[in-house]
Parts: structure tokens; C-alpha cells; sequence
């Protein structure tokens, strides 16, 4: 029996209030509206950026559907949409990619302006919502919501991907491995030889390990508070492993000692402003490059020293790995379909949907890389 044009009833997990677990509700999900298109989620990744909503770190409005990192099948399209179909695997675009706005149309932008990261309105564009719960409206997430067994994406922020691609794979070129890969390979373009230094070794952290050392890097110094972290970073390419807390002095003088001047690249993968300093401090002080790949804390500011820009370091931003988010993933799939990079060492667990919960707990006392729920 088709569905297509017809309210769906399925599973979601609803966030009611900050700081509070998920509930799993039955939710009612509307018909793709024009240019939408309704998905079926098959697999979706646990992402610190969505712990970030339920701490108040990123502010988005209550009640909501998190979830941003994942693939699915889509089930039906509203008038209008031509290239997708229903039966197309795709993967939910956060970062969405209007092909017409000042950035789609710059050749090294990527930041649409259609996104929903600076905003926070928590709507589909059109301004309404395609979730119900218990009468009330619920809140999108980046115009993706994908913690339900169905979602309604906007065109603009959806990417039809490889027929054969698996899913409970693929999920993490939605956010996690392109972000850190794409931080390195793009935003930085890290050159053969270099010497590079990441902060903050989960999903995203290990995935820049993986494009330092796809890019040819001599050197690559991985930097958690967690030690577990580091036989996994050292699998994927580093070369070596720093515990801040094993040092008296700051973890920026430790690298500079390491390195005589500083290293060439360096990521903050943390999402503190503390992190971004040091890593900003530790790469050389006129060539060196650092990049901001962790969301940063709402409402707080940096404080440093101008001389730290003034002799010549480049401090950059990147959002999405500076990937065009429609184009660049069905070929990111494409390259892991011919091997050019693995997915699984960043996948640690695997848990049924409605244990959202126990993958959350995974993630905040450091057991987790990537959880992956299936539905």
C-alpha cells in the first residue's frame, strides 16, 4: 500500500528540553510539500554536534528531532522534483547546496546560504514544520532530523548517492569523515612532507588523521586527554601520540619542542575555545596553518594575542570540509566504493534505534568513535 501524499506515523526520538534523554515517540511526519522529498532513514550516526544542542553548547528551539549524519532510501517526492526518485538511496545534506547564492556560485566556497547553522530556526525553509508529536509541532534539526524512522528534506539538502553504496557505511560522508578529511585535503591542503598536528581524536579527529595522511604528511601528531583514543589514531596514520595531561607546561610548548619551529598544520577538532588557542600557538609562527573543524560554544569569545596572526600564521574555519555538499558526496561515495578510503575503523558500535540513549552515554564518557543506529 503506498504512502506517497499520506501522513506517516513512525518511531522518532524527541528531545522535549535541554539537558534530558530522548524520548521515543510515535511521531506524525507530513507529505513532501513542493522541491521536499520524505526518506526513510536506514542508518544515522551519533555526532557530538547534536550533544551540543541537548548541553545548550549550539542553540537550537525545543522540542526537536536531532540527528544530522545519515543515509536512507527515499520514499516519496513532492511536485517538482525531477533527478530523485522514489527507491534512490541518499544521504541528508546539513549543509545544503542552493546552486545559486554567492557562495554555491564561488569556486572555493561552500558555506550555503540556505543553511541552517547561523540561523537556528529550526524550520524547513519555507518556515513550518513536517513533525507532529503529541499535538504540538517539533522542531527540524540543520533541515535534516534523521533520529526518525522518516524524515522531509528540502532538494537543496539531499544527494542522490550509488545504488550499491551500503548505507550502514556510508552514513559518515554525511558528516564526520568528510568533515575531517575534507579539513585537511581541502580546507588546509596539506602538502607532502608536512608536519600536522590534530586536536581531539573522535570520529571527525581520526578522519583529519586519515586526509593528513592521505595528503602525504611525514608527520602527524595526534593530541586527546584520552589515551584509549591513541592506538586507533595511530592505525589510521599518526605518528605520534600527546597526552596534555602527562605535561606541567602547555601543550602548545610541547609541540613546539617536538617540532623545533611549530607544525605546518594543525585542527581543532575539540570545539573549545581553549583547543583553538593551542593550536593556533603550536603551528609555525609565519607559515603555519590552523584550522577550526569542532563547532565552537555559543556565546563565548577568544582572547589572544595579535603577534600570534601578525607574523603570519593563517587561521581558518571549515565547515563540512569545505566539500560543496550536493556534488562532492555521491563522488566521496563513489571513492569508497573503489576503496580509495575506509569507513569501518570509525564505526565502534552498533545499537537498535530506540537505544539512542545508551549511544549517547558511549559518546559523552569517551567509549565511542562513531555509534551507528539502525532502524
Amino acid at each position: 500500500m503506498s504512502t506517497a501524499g499520506k501522513v506517516i506515523k513512525c518511531k522518532a526520538a524527541v528531545m522535549w528540553e535541554a539537558n534530558k534523554p530522548f524520548s521515543i515517540e510515535e511521531v506524525e511526519v507530513a507529505p513532501p510539500k513542493a522541491h521536499e522529498l520524505r526518506v526513510k532513514i536506514v542508518a544515522t550516526g551519533i555526532c557530538r554536534s547534536d550533544d551540543h544542542v541537548i548541553t545548550g553548547g549550539l542553540v537550537m528551539p525545543f522540542p526537536i528531532i536531532l540527528g544530522h549524519e545519515a543515509a536512507g532510501i527515499v520514499e516519496s517526492v513532492g511536485q517538482g522534483i525531477t533527478s530523485i526518485q522514489p527507491g534512490d538511496k541518499v544521504i541528508p545534506l546539513f549543509l545544503p547546496y542552493c546552486g545559486k547564492c554567492s557562495s554555491c556560485l564561488n569556486a572555493n566556497s561552500n558555506l550555503c546560504i540556505k543553511t541552517d547553522i547561523s540561523s537556528s530556526a529550526g524550520l524547513m525553509p519555507d518556515g513550518t514544520s513536517r513533525f507532529t508529536c503529541r499535538g504540538k509541532a517539533i522542531h527540524h534539526f540543520l533541515g535534516t532530523s534523521t533520529f526518525t524512522e522518516y524524515t522531509v528534506l528540502h532538494e537543496t539538502a539531499v544527494a542522490k548517492i550509488d545504488s550499491a553504496a551500503p548505507l550502514e557505511k556510508v552514513f559518515l560522508i554525511g558528516c564526520g569523515f568528510s568533515t575531517g578529511y575534507g579539513a585537511a585535503v581541502q580546507t588546509a591542503k596539506v602538502e607532502p612532507g608536512s608536519t600536522c598536528a590534530v586536536f581531539g581524536l573522535g570520529g571527525v579527529g581520526l578522519s583529519v588523521v586519515m586526509g593528513c595522511k592521505a595528503a602525504g604528511a611525514s608527520r602527524i601528531i595526534a593530541v586527546d586527554i584520552n589515551s584509549d583514543k591513541f592506538a586507533k589514531a595511530k592505525e589510521l596514520g599518526a605518528t605520534d601520540c600527546v597526552n596534555p595531561k602527562d605535561f606541567k607546561k602547555p601543550v602548545h610548548e610541547v609541540l613546539l619542542e617536538m617540532t623545533s619551529h611549530g607544525v605546518d598544520y594543525s585542527f581543532e577538532v575539540v570545539g573549545l575555545t581553549e583547543t583553538m588557542i593551542s593550536a593556533l600557538a603550536c603551528c609555525h609562527y609565519n607559515y603555519g596553518v590552523s584550522v577550526i573543524v569542532g563547532a565552537p560554544p555559543a556565546a563565548q569569545n577568544i582572547t589572544f594575542d595579535p603577534m600570534i596572526l601578525f607574523t603570519g600564521r593563517t587561521w581558518k574555519g571549515c565547515v563540512f570540509g569545505g566539500w560543496k555538499s550536493k556534488d562532492s558526496v555521491p563522488k566521496l561515495v563513489a571513492d569508497y566504493m573503489k576503496k580509495k578510503f575506509v569507513l569501518d575503523p570509525l564505526i565502534t558500535h552498533r545499537l537498535p534505534f530506540t537505544k539512542i540513549n545508551e549511544g549517547f552515554d558511549l559518546l559523552r564518557t569517551g567509549k565511542s568513535i562513531r555509534t551507528v543506529l539502525v532502524f
